[in-house]
């Protein structure tokens, strides 16, 4: 079980980005969640087996089809036991 924290750039809100990722996560079976920050930037939060945190990290540097990512920081943190995926 590994988590990273998230922080996605560039057109990302208003066009699906935490309702994307959220059904992204629960396809890959990663717990955590996901939200708009003020900055206009999405911070997110991955636990989960090391390839499917992976995966959903790969998966954001793209984004739904409407965003325009410019940047995905990411950070290795430690998890936190979360369940299930939620939008906040």
């Amino acid at each position: 079980m590994i988590a990273r924290d998230v922080i996605v750039s560039g057109h990302v809100q208003g066009v699906f980005f935490r309702d994307r990722t959220r059904r992204e996560a629960l396809r890959l079976g990663v717990a955590g969640w996901v939200r708009n920050c003020a900055d206009g930037t999405v911070q997110a939060h991955f636990e989960g087996p090391d390839e499917a945190v992976g995966e959903l990290v790969r998966w954001c540097r793209s984004g739904p089809r409407h965003a325009a990512v410019r940047d995905v920081r990411v950070n290795d943190i430690e998890p936190e036991g979360l369940e299930g995926f939620h939008i906040r």
